[in-house]
């Protein structure tokens, strides 16, 4: 699934490429995916530009010179490819935004979807994410009190979109790893000592900038001759690399916690 850094890339490659270019097409392959009917969609967004693209946690949203918005979640398996219709990947493409010439593919949207919102149901669909972990005013003092209180393990408190938003199972378990902490460790005994929450918080912050920086992990490219997407995919030091050896020399084990899958490293993480 599309975590905080692979939504933040395609924000900031979609932002150079589509914004101000006027909505020539629309076209919906699947209903499911919206949230009115396929007329509507279609009249309220021909001749529309997008004049801003914002990130919430795993969210895109398209903002429109109409007001409105485009509330994007590509949940598991989703993807965006930008290309001419020469260029149309070869995958199921659930809608189509055309942009004067140059679409905008949204593919694997069986979970996902592409909400029209006005900006006041925007703001109340996004009321109970947490904040984000890269915000700047995501301060050591503020993180703690994120967790204060909680209890719980790691792996649950971290992909908890209600605590903080964007992460899911991949920086999880690379924050996780890098904390040195196992995934299963008790949220209250971190909590218990400042310098295991420093810890934490550090690490967050760290493999969220670099993933970031480094296009995240999403398996096609936005566009043609796009070279960041995807970059750290074969940085993650843990998570998906069962019985592999991590960069501490541990073999990489895969546990289920509360039915989520979680790698971690046993000479790297202990419990907190």
């Amino acid at each position: 699934m599309p975590e905080l850094p692979e939504m933040e890339n395609y924000r900031t490659l979609l932002s150079k490429q589509i914004l101000d270019i006027p909505i020539t097409g629309v076209t919906v392959n699947r209903v499911k995916s919206i949230n009115t009917d396929v007329e509507t969609f279609e009249k309220q967004l021909l001749g529309t530009t997008v004049v801003y693209m914002e990130r919430r946690g795993k969210h895109l949203i398209f903002h429109l010179n109409t007001g409105g918005r485009l509330v994007l979640h590509l949940m598991l398996g989703g993807l965006l490819y930008l290309g001419t219709e020469e260029q149309r990947p070869d995958r199921t493409v659930q809608i189509e935004l055309d942009f004067s010439g140059v679409k905008l593919y949204f593919i694997g949207l069986r979970l996902g979807y592409l909400h029209l919102l006005t900006a006041k149901e925007t703001e109340e669909a996004m009321s109970e994410l947490g904040p984000d972990p890269l915000d700047r005013r995501m301060t050591l003092e503020k993180f703690t009190a994120r967790l204060k209180g909680r209890r719980g393990i790691l792996k649950t408190t971290l992909v908890n979109q209600h605590v903080f938003s964007g992460i899911g199972n991949c920086y999880s378990d690379e924050i996780a790893y890098i904390a040195g902490f196992k995934p299963g460790s008790k949220v209250q005994n971190i909590v218990q000592s400042p310098e295991k929450v420093e810890k934490l918080y550090h690490a967050m912050q760290s493999v969220l900038r670099e993933a970031t920086a480094e296009g995240g992990y999403m398996e096609m490219p936005l566009m043609e001759g796009d070279t960041l997407t995807g970059g750290f995919d074969h940085q993650c030091r843990v998570y998906d690399r069962e019985g592999e050896e991590s960069p501490s020399g541990g073999k990489i084990v895969r546990v289920e916690l509360a039915g989520k899958k979680a790698f971690y490293c046993p000479v790297q993480q202990h419990d907190a």
